[in-house]
């Protein structure tokens, strides 16, 4: 022990600050077990809150905005073209993230949970230290721990000619990139999955020209081709230049500019931008951890192993949220938090969800849970399909719309849902109902007869159900129709 050193000595320490890391460490007081939370950052809410989720949907809606003043004179509503404060935005942006921050303090304050700031290092399978900046370090005795300590941005250190390039301010990841410095008049996102995407859309709503580059031959690789298919055209329009089939070879730093090398399909071999974006991913919080110290095993990406409770190879130890595995989501951590918590409880929880949603707050929004084509052509499921246009959507059409879809996957012998895709507006929050309907083993006809409210979005999962039905019924007649035939 280090001289000087503080020794505390609780049941549960929460190694995160995050959605996943406060959730459990409220259900676990909750639940009358003693509890500490470990965090690095002096504010709770962990990368959703300050680096991630909340910031980059508060400037998502800023640009919605402004998209849709620049939209309303097609239904004869002009505006003047919008004036951005870019610091007032920026200081709005930070309230929203305070408030909320300030909420989660409350809410563990009066749970009775302590908090410590700093880096935790555990010891062994019953002890970690937290380093203090500026004060002595503490150990903390447990009787249970759980791991919460999300991901951060994937640096690409060997596109650089000079490593040092890496930091300069011209160089973006999603952190940097929702500070909003500034707004760059030419900006390259590196990465066509949903935070490059994302990003590009504030960006590009901001008065930024945006070009993304993505080496697959799509965006948003392993989405729903359909889904995809409206956001991309939308794009194509709202973006400079798309990228696809194209790979990024160095990237230089010169002269306040930055100097892109690339091949591929209709690419240039050399662009000069003002800033990039470099969003191609995230990894796993799971190393300076002291897992070497405990038995705590981890995979070759990174990722900490748990089984169904989200208990580790080290029986003490649990782990949720990004380390644990793929969707990184702060809802699947949330999710995984209260089972954690209620597993060392001795409650009989375990992480058995059937659908994990996943949204893009993109313009138009893209959502889905459960089997996609995609998943069901690798894994060999035959599945039935049917698709509702917006196009045909009353409410769709009177917001001016529709330029969306809702899909729905099923079981062709049990009907039994198996996934649903949406695209179109506010798609995050119309998923719900499919993720309910997924959990309760719902079938076709549950989504079909229940009466869905009038004009709504939501009547487009009801609509796409009442397809697959039609289509089942054609179906049938066609065969017995053969069979007749045959006869």
């Amino acid at each position: 022990m280090v001289v000087g050193e503080m020794v505390e000595q609780v049941d549960l320490v929460v190694v995160g600050g995050g959605p996943g890391g406060y959730t459990a460490a409220l259900r676990a007081a909750e639940l009358g077990i003693k509890t500490m939370i470990v965090d690095m950052q002096p504010k709770p809410g962990g990368v959703c809150l300050h680096m991630g989720c909340i910031p980059s949907k508060a400037l998502l809606h800023a640009a919605e905005v402004i998209n849709v003043s620049r939209h309303a004179a097609e239904i004869g509503i002009e505006f003047a073209s919008p004036k951005i404060d870019v610091d007032r935005l920026r200081g709005w942006k930070e309230s929203v993230v305070d408030k909320l921050a300030q909420g989660i303090s409350g809410m563990l304050k009066s749970a009775k949970v302590e908090r410590l700031v700093g880096r935790a290092i555990l010891q062994d399978s019953r002890s970690l230290r937290v380093d203090r900046e500026g004060e002595s370090a503490v150990r903390v005795k447990f009787k249970h721990c759980i791991l919460a300590t999300g991901s951060r941005p994937t640096r690409l250190p060997k596109l650089f000619k000079n490593e040092k390039d890496m930091d300069s301010p011209l160089i973006l990841d999603s952190t940097s990139a929702l500070k909003l410095s500034d707004v760059p008049k030419q900006l390259l996102v590196l990465g066509g999955g949903y935070i490059g995407l994302e990003m590009g859309t504030v960006y590009a709503a901001l008065g930024s020209e945006v070009s993304v580059v993505e080496m697959t031959d799509g965006l948003l690789p392993g989405v729903d081709r359909d889904l995809v298919r409206p956001l991309a055209t939308r794009l194509s329009e709202e973006f400079k230049q798309i990228l696809l089939s194209t790979t990024v070879n160095t990237i230089e730093v010169q002269k306040g500019k930055v100097l892109v090398h690339m091949q591929g399909k209709d690419a240039p071999e050399r662009l000069e931008f003002d800033k990039v974006l470099i969003a191609v991913g995230r990894r796993p919080n799971s190393e300076d951890l002291g897992l070497e110290n405990t038995e705590v095993e981890v995979d070759k990406q990174g990722f900490i192993k748990v089984d169904e409770s989200l208990r580790t190879t080290d029986k003490r130890i649990f782990a949720i949220g990004d380390i644990s595995g793929q969707p990184m989501l702060a809802h699947r951590a949330i999710r995984q938090a209260y089972v954690a918590a209620e597993a060392i409880a001795g409650k009989p929880s375990v992480y058995d969800n059937r659908a994990v949603p996943a949204v893009v707050f993109t313009e138009p929004e893209i959502a889905w849970c459960g089997l996609t084509d995609i998943e069901a052509k690798e894994q060999g499921i035959k599945v039935g399909s049917a698709k509702f246009p917006w196009s045909a959507s009353g409410r769709a059409m009177t917001i001016n719309d529709p330029a969306g879809m809702t899909k729905v996957l099923y079981c062709p012998e049990t009907t039994r849902v198996l996934g649903v895709g949406i695209v179109g507006a506010r798609a995050g929050d119309l998923i719900a109902e499919a993720v309910l309907a997924m959990e309760m083993g719902a079938v076709l006809e549950d989504l079909a007869v229940s009466i869905h409210p009038h004009p709504t979005l939501s009547e487009t999962i009801n609509e796409a159900s009442l397809a697959a039905l039609a289509r089942i019924e054609r179906q049938k007649g066609q065969e017995l129709e053969k069979q007749a035939t045959s006869r």
